[in-house]
């Protein structure tokens, strides 16, 4: 929720028209359209093929129209296809039942099409399917990625409350910077703002270290996932400079980091160092400040999470031509801070309501033309 518009932004760049909805964004591709978007989607959660969707308010509606789906199109005879559910505000409230109505229907069809008369073996690829009911209307998708698309494939270890790469790359195409710009993550963690940084820096496909559910799938062919690799491979700027640094105070964290970007195949391209917050400082310019800090929110952290506020702004005040984005659930963050925000953004890490504080810095002086 709050990051559609960057998701319809990635899928039009892909080169495909679509609808924003709340939570989703819709397009119609084909086969090579699904490995690109699970290979190239920074933002998105996980890509999905929507199989139908319906108005159902009685068990027998829900059960005629997932029968009359053309799920021979997309299951083999073989296929292995769990079913999950959700309900929200709508009349079919037990999920459990909704599921198995939906599981029913789809053996009905998949035994007429197919000629079968016993049991469907489910031996074969893996179909994750999910019935999806919001308002009565109910949608029904079969999930192409298997694991979500925030699993890029290079976290070897993790702190307590890791942030998903996911988010991390949305809150860096939420800024100004460009490669040629430096970059700072003042609270490293296990490195994931500064290394989806580095991956978007250098055009690196945030799927390319990764698989997914339907690469096991016999209508996606070969084919269509190595002309993707390659695509990804050949859009790859390895050759691009860039300046990227993650701190933390915690020494442990920064070795995590560094093991974390050679597992993303960025090496020592990131500057990964032990320092605090109120130690950092630059004598370059016109740089950008990635910035996911404690928010105070266990018992007794509170005061010590808003002095290093305080202590945050006073170090970044000195870097007048950087522009500093912060993420943070705190309500008076601005205050402790010492500064008011130029835009501030509502968004969600994980379940938790936070707020995106963005703090412009000077734009550099335009080069006069002869």
């Amino acid at each position: 929720m709050g990051l559609e518009a960057l998701v319809a932004k990635e899928v039009r760049n892909l080169g495909y028209e679509c609808t924003v909805e709340n939570g989703r964004v819709t397009y119609r591709g084909d086969a090579t359209a699904i490995a690109r978007s699970n290979m190239w989607l920074r933002t998105a959660d996980r890509v999905k093929i929507k199989v139908g969707d319906f108005k159902a308010t009685t068990f027998d509606q829900l059960f005629e129209n997932t029968k009359a789906l053309n799920w021979e199109d997309y299951l083999p005879e073989d296929a292995e296809f769990p079913v999950s559910g959700k309900s929200v505000k709508s009349a079919l409230f037990s999920v459990s039942d909704c599921q198995a109505i939906v599981k029913k229907a789809i053996v009905d069809r998949m035994k007429k099409s197919y000629k079968k008369t016993s049991w469907l073996e489910e031996t074969g690829a893996l179909f994750k399917i999910e019935v999806s009911l919001l308002k009565d209307i109910a949608t029904i998708t079969i999930d192409t990625s298997g694991q979500g698309l925030h699993r890029r494939g290079y976290r070897t270890g993790q702190g307590e409350a890791p942030m998903k790469e996911t988010l991390a790359a949305s809150l860096v195409m939420l800024t100004n910077w460009h490669p040629d710009k430096p970059f700072i993550d003042p609270f490293t963690g296990s490195g994931t703002i500064a290394i989806e940084a580095a991956l978007m820096g250098q055009n690196i496909a945030p799927g390319f270290n990764r698989e997914f559910v339907s690469e096991g799938w016999g209508w996606m062919d070969d084919e269509i996932w190595e002309q993707t690799r390659i695509e990804a491979e050949d859009l790859a700027k390895y050759d691009q400079p860039l300046d990227i640094s993650g701190y933390d105070i915690d020494h442990r964290m920064v070795e995590i980091a560094k093991a974390n970007s050679i597992e993303a195949g960025l090496g020592d391209l990131i500057q990964f160092k032990q320092m605090q917050v109120k130690d950092i400082t630059s004598k370059k310019e016109y740089g950008v400040i990635v910035g996911n800090p404690p928010y105070g929110e266990r018992l007794g952290e509170k005061r010590a999470v808003e002095q290093m506020y305080k202590d945050m702004g006073q170090a970044f005040s000195k870097l007048d031509t950087w522009s500093v984005y912060i993420i943070t659930s705190h309500p008076e963050f601005e205050n402790h801070y010492g500064k008011q925000a130029t835009k501030k953004r509502k968004l969600f890490n994980g379940f938790i309501r936070t707020d995106y504080y963005q703090y412009w810095g000077k734009r550099p002086p335009r080069l006069q033309q002869d």
